[in-house]
């Protein structure tokens, strides 16, 4: 094994570690919440140390840079503080003072009698935490962060006491995590932790939660799909953004610095919503690169005048009721009208996809994971699948393999949505059979993703796993665009005589009647 491969290695075993050591924390502490709930406790805290950390390595820096060698923000007096609080909020979006850090309100909470009133106490630092931004361009990114962190949720303890004695103990478990960069200095552990922590908890949840997380691994499929023949983009936009791992995984797969002018997205449920935040922040994208919105993507679009967009992510919701034609409105709205059609109010996901392609820019490309009956419903769903075919606007369908996903175990799919493609085909690639399996899921692995990639890429056909289809023969199917009905994966074997199979198995059957008798007599031997 050369040197490379040795710390590979022994980065993976130190990852591995810290993941078995934060789980191990999670539940230890959880007590009689429920592990789902609970996370929002695990993920406050941590989000409360890394923005102390990194408020205080900011200024840190700053000051080394004017020649304070031994500056250090979290031994200054509040009222010294005070004075660099407007710059630091323009440029980080909030501000901390020192005795509000992290782990200065560990130090506080040391002594018994600051103990009973720990509590009182996060719920002022997190309120002057938020308070910071009011006002400033960064108030909407701030605003709300902690709501979740319910300091006095009796779950935690029946006594005031209890509850705060539960904190503490949180407090100094996160401090106890040895969080920071990784060797090669490209991966944010802060980072890194919330994913695995959000990982395992959807994992645990089943739908619950589920619903809000994507796997890594196909948050990643889908960024490289987007990103393919790319070496940046403009901005990145998610209309059903979760947690944001979707929109993150761009960071990772092209870096920051490659998302010219950020990330945008949004999300209609309020805790999720604030996770995204969260989650931008400890990945180390400051406010000012990311916009994500609080609202119902589909009635009350929040980033007009943002789009259109070049890079479109999203896992919506699969099949969920919405408004359709029950709104009078929704038939003229830009983002519909051009299809004829709404999509029905009883499964919203195509209504999803007419509004991606609405934003994505000519040059732009979408990559959606959907359910797998919005290629062969019929009625509203078909007439929309038409609409896109004639148009051009369908790249490629990939069906991918059972039981990715966290609280099912359904196939889905990918449709790749371009508005300036090569020819008039759609590629079908079935990668059904593309995974690994996982301790109870199936995975897609890098080379599992790397298959899909390269036949997407070539465009060509590939026996049994790709087929490149015209338009019109699309069309001429009515528009039912079921991977397996382009891409069949049945091995056929060749002719058998059935005559010479027949006379063969009355040999096996005569010489095993044979054998039984045989075996027969040597029994009625012994027994006698």
């Amino acid at each position: 094994m050369n040197n490379s491969s040795q710390i590979n290695t022994k980065k993976e075993e130190e990852r591995s570690q810290l993941h078995a050591t934060i789980w191990k924390i999670a539940n230890d502490l959880r007590g009689s919440i429920d592990g789902w709930d609970f996370k929002q406790y695990v993920l406050g805290m941590l989000f409360y140390r890394f923005i102390s950390e990194n408020l205080v390595s900011y200024i840190n820096n700053e000051e080394f840079k004017a020649g304070k060698t031994d500056f250090n923000y979290s031994e200054l007096e509040d009222e010294k503080a005070e004075h660099g609080r407007q710059d630091t909020i323009k440029e980080k979006g909030f501000y901390i003072l020192p005795s509000e850090l992290f782990e200065n309100v560990i130090k506080w909470a040391e002594d018994p009698k600051h103990l009973e009133s720990l509590n009182e106490r996060l719920i002022d630092v997190f309120r002057n935490i938020e308070g910071s931004a009011k006002g400033m361009a960064s108030e909407d990114d701030i605003k709300g962060l902690f709501d979740d962190l319910d300091v006095n949720n009796r779950s935690l303890g029946n006594s005031v006491l209890q509850r705060n004695e539960r904190l503490y103990k949180l407090l100094k478990a996160i401090q106890s995590l040895k969080l920071g960069k990784y060797q090669d200095n490209t991966i944010d552990a802060f980072g890194d932790a919330y994913e695995y922590l959000m990982t395992m908890y959807a994992s645990s949840a089943g739908k619950s939660g589920g619903e809000f997380f994507t796997p890594q691994e196909v948050s990643e499929l889908l960024a490289k799909i987007v990103s393919l023949g790319r070496k940046s983009v403009n901005k990145v936009y998610d209309p059903a953004c979760g947690s944001g791992s979707l929109l993150l995984k761009f960071a990772k797969v092209l870096g920051k610095e490659n998302i010219r002018n950020g990330f945008y997205g949004q999300e209609i449920n309020l805790t999720t919503y604030n996770l995204a935040r969260i989650n931008m922040f400890l990945h180390d994208i400051n406010y000012e690169k990311f916009n994500i919105a609080h609202g119902d993507t589909l009635i009350n679009p929040q980033h007009e005048g943002d789009e259109p967009f070049d890079a479109i992510v999203s896992n919506p919701p699969y099949s969920i009721k919405w408004a359709g034609k029950n709104n009078p409105l929704l038939i003229n709205d830009s983002r519909f009208a051009d299809a004829g059609i709404l999509a029905p109010p009883s499964k919203a996901d195509l209504a999803f996809t007419m509004h991606i392609l609405s934003w994505l820019s000519t040059s732009g490309v979408a990559a959606i994971v959907q359910f797998p009956g919005v290629l062969y419903r019929g009625g509203a769903e078909q007439k929309i699948r038409k609409y896109l075919v004639d148009n051009n606007f369908i790249d490629a369908v990939i069906q991918l393999p059972s039981d990715l996903f966290f609280g099912t175990t359904i196939s889905t799919c990918i449709i790749i949505l371009k508005k300036s493609k090569r020819d008039n085909s759609v590629l079908f690639i079935n990668a059904s059979k593309e995974f690994v399996r996982n301790g109870t899921k199936n995975k897609l692995s890098m080379q599992n993703q790397s298959s899909i990639l390269e036949v997407l890429d070539a465009r060509t056909d590939v026996e049994r796993f790709a087929r490149l289809v015209p338009n019109r023969k699309v069309a001429n199917n009515e528009y039912g665009m079921s991977v397996n009905s382009y891409v069949n994966q049945i091995e056929y074997t060749e002719a058998v005589d059935i005559s010479a199979l027949n006379k063969l198995i009355s040999k096996i059957v005569s010489k095993q009647n044979r054998l039984r008798s045989q075996i027969d007599t040597i029994i009625k031997d012994l027994e006698d």
